[in-house]
C-alpha cells in the first residue's frame, strides 16, 4: 500500500496490480473500455508516447486490471497502458479479470491515481466530490476511508468552487492548488479574471497573491462603509425634511429591500393634523 494512503482502502485491497496465483489471460483491444469512473481527465502525451515505446520493446510488463462487463471489459487499473498499446496498434492485450461491483471500481481507480500522484488537484477535487456522492459519505468519512485528513478532502473540494476557466489554469499548471485557495477568499469576484492575469504575468508567489487580495479586500469594505455612510446621510437629510414637513419626529428604518417611515404624534388632534398634510385635506370637515 502506498504511504500516506492508511488503512481505509487496504481492508478490501492490497494489490492494485495482478497478483501471484491470478490467471492472466490475452483479449482483443477492442473488447475493453475505459473506466467511466477514470478520475484522470488529462492524459499527457509524451508520457502515453514514451509508453508506447517500452512496450514495443519489452512489451505490456503488467497485466490491465479489468472487470466483465456486458460489452467486454471496463479497465479498472491500467488506462495509460491501454491507451499506450492502441498507439503501438497491439491487437491484444494481457488482462486479470477481477469480480469487482461499482463501488469498489470506483475506489481502485481513485487508489490507483492517488498511490502514483498522477492526477492534478482539480482532478483529484472531482474525485473526492464523485466518491462522496457516489457513495454517501461526508468529507471525515471519505477522509478515513482514504486515509486522508478532512481538511486535506476539504481544500481540493473547495476548489470547484472556482470559475472554470480557473480550474483549468491550475490543471494546466499555470497556477498552483496554493493560488487557488487564495483566489477563494477573493470578497469581490468580478476582479478574479484580472487578479489572475497579473499573478500569471508577474509570476506572484502564493503569499505575494494573499497579500495582494488582502489589499483589494480591505479597498472593498473601505467602499462598502463609504456607501452605508453615503446612503445614512441621505436617509438622515429626509428625516430632516419630513421633521420640518410635519413638525413632529420622523424616523426612516431601511432594511435590503424595504423600509418603513414612522412619523411619531401625541394626541388624536395631532394625528389628524398629520393625516391632513399628507392628504392635503381638513378631515374636521
Amino acid at each position: 500500500m502506498a504511504k500516506g494512503l492508511g488503512k481505509g482502502l487496504n481492508a478490501f485491497f492490497t494489490n492494485l496490480e495482478a497478483e501471484k496465483g491470478e490467471t492472466v489471460q490475452e483479449v482483443n483491444i477492442k473488447e475493453l473500455r475505459p473506466n467511466p469512473y477514470q478520475p484522470r481527465k488529462v492524459f499527457q502525451k509524451e508520457a502515453i508516447e514514451e509508453l508506447k515505446q517500452s512496450i514495443l520493446e519489452h512489451g505490456i510488463l503488467q497485466p490491465i486490471i479489468v472487470r466483465k462487463s456486458i460489452k467486454g471489459y471496463e479497465i479498472v487499473v491500467g488506462e495509460r497502458r491501454y491507451r499506450a498499446a492502441k498507439e503501438a496498434n497491439l491487437e491484444k492485450v494481457p488482462v486479470v479479470v477481477r469480480d469487482l461491483n461499482e463501488q469498489q471500481m470506483m475506489e481502485l481507480a481513485v487508489l490507483e491515481n492517488l498511490q502514483r500522484e498522477d492526477l492534478t488537484p482539480i482532478e483529484e477535487a472531482s474525485a473526492y466530490q464523485m466518491l462522496m456522492k457516489k457513495l454517501n459519505l461526508t468529507q471525515e468519512e471519505l477522509a478515513k476511508r482514504l486515509g486522508k485528513s478532512r481538511p486535506h478532502i476539504a481544500n481540493h473540494v473547495r476548489l470547484l468552487s472556482l470559475p472554470p476557466k480557473i480550474q483549468e489554469l491550475i490543471s494546466e499548471g499555470q497556477i498552483s492548488m496554493g493560488h487557488g485557495r487564495a483566489l477563494l477568499g477573493l470578497r469581490k469576484k468580478e476582479n478574479m479574471a484580472a487578479v489572475v492575469e497579473k499573478t500569471i504575468k508577474e509570476n506572484l508567489n502564493v503569499r505575494q497573491l494573499e497579500h495582494l487580495i488582502q489589499q483589494l479586500n480591505e479597498k472593498v469594505s473601505r467602499e462598502t462603509k463609504k456607501k452605508k455612510i453615503e446612503k445614512d446621510l441621505f436617509l438622515q437629510e429626509r428625516e430632516s425634511l419630513l421633521r420640518e414637513r410635519f413638525g413632529t419626529t420622523v424616523n426612516i428604518k431601511k432594511t435590503k429591500n424595504k423600509g418603513k417611515i414612522e412619523i411619531e404624534f401625541f394626541s388624536q388632534e395631532d394625528l389628524e393634523r398629520i393625516l391632513e398634510l399628507l392628504d392635503g385635506k381638513d378631515l374636521s370637515t
